[in-house]
């Protein structure tokens, strides 16, 4: 079976933002598949192009150059094929708040050409599925943020899609709204719909089949979460320091290790790195203020693969 997306070298550029300014690149050739059936996540900080991406995937926006294959029908060449087989979700609320549950996914079920019993039909059984069928007859805006996500989802999927597109899908959540959020999305994969969600989240990656990590508009990393962490070289050792300079001199002339200087704090990987703190503060008495040691988690790998913390960046560039 062949891929659900296919993304090749794709590229986007936004208008400059003065008259003879550059373009202002938002996706500088990233390549990467999903395959049918998987959980897919799309992690990056904002600035990292995954709102573009998503932008393209849903067939909002076109490509600047690249290819973006979806279900074998190209974005850019083919839309209105890509769209009869994608449910999408965004991340600002698209329902009509003064109408009841039901009446939003009728009104939603009517655009995608369904009508009569069948549709009726079909928005019981989502939102049954999704657990708010006893609110079916109540406005959505009496709903909680959680239930209302909800019944996002069930618009996305009234037309069976073969892709559902998320984008945030928990912005404005409480924690137990996000978990029956990503519990349900992890069903809709048994159900062999594919689901390709973006994200900001660590937690909420971790709980992806696979993951495309993106930085500046690159691919910085590809691939399953406990993989990309085991990319890390044993545990993460973080020491605050008053001569950061001087202590990862010292690492690399007595331990022969790589040492980075990370927001004022030095950090270090090392095996059994519990084993390493005693070595490392009896080496440099005086040195060292706090020493914090860590499993690697996808904060980690992020840092090891763009040299920079997750939560640095402007703003996606944006038109």
């Amino acid at each position: 079976m062949s891929a659900a997306v296919q993304i090749g070298d794709l590229r986007h550029d936004y208008p400059p933002r003065t008259r003879r300014g550059p373009p202002c690149p938002a996706l500088r050739g990233i390549s990467f598949t999903v395959e049918p059936g998987e959980l897919f996540g799309v992690l990056g900080p904002n600035g990292g192009g995954k709102t573009t991406l998503f932008k393209i995937l849903s067939t909002a926006l076109r490509p600047t150059a690249g290819q973006a294959v979806i279900l074998n029908h190209d974005v850019g060449e083919s839309p209105d094929r890509v769209r009869e087989k994608i449910g999408v979700v965004f991340q600002s609320p698209s329902l009509d708040k003064k109408l009841t549950v039901l009446e939003n996914l009728i009104h939603q079920g009517r655009l995608y050409g369904l009508h009569g019993v069948p549709l009726q039909a079909r928005a019981g059984e989502l939102l049954e599925r999704l657990g708010v069928a006893d609110r079916a007859s109540d406005a959505v805006e009496t709903l909680s943020g959680g239930l209302q996500r909800r019944v996002e989802i069930a618009k996305g999927l009234l037309h069976s899609p073969a892709l559902l597109l998320l984008d945030e899908p928990t912005t404005g959540l409480d924690p137990g709204a996000r978990k029956d959020v990503w519990t349900y999305l992890a069903t809709l994969t048994q159900q062999g719909v594919t689901v390709l969600v973006t994200t900001h989240l660590m937690e909420e990656a971790e709980r992806c089949d696979r993951l495309a990590i993106l930085d500046k508009g690159l691919l910085a990393a590809l691939g399953t979460p406990s993989r990309l962490k085991e990319s890390i070289r044993g545990d993460v050792v973080t020491v605050t320091t008053a001569d950061a300079a001087r202590l990862i001199e010292g690492v690399k002339t007595t331990f022969g290790l790589v040492a980075t200087e990370m927001d004022g704090a030095v950090r270090i990987e090392r095996l059994e790195g519990h084993r390493f703190v005693p070595q490392l503060v009896e080496a440099f008495p005086g040195l060292i203020e706090t020493v914090q040691v860590g499993k690697p988690s996808l904060e980690d790998v992020f840092v090891l693969h763009t040299g920079h913390r997750f939560w640095t960046e402007k703003a996606e560039t944006k038109p």
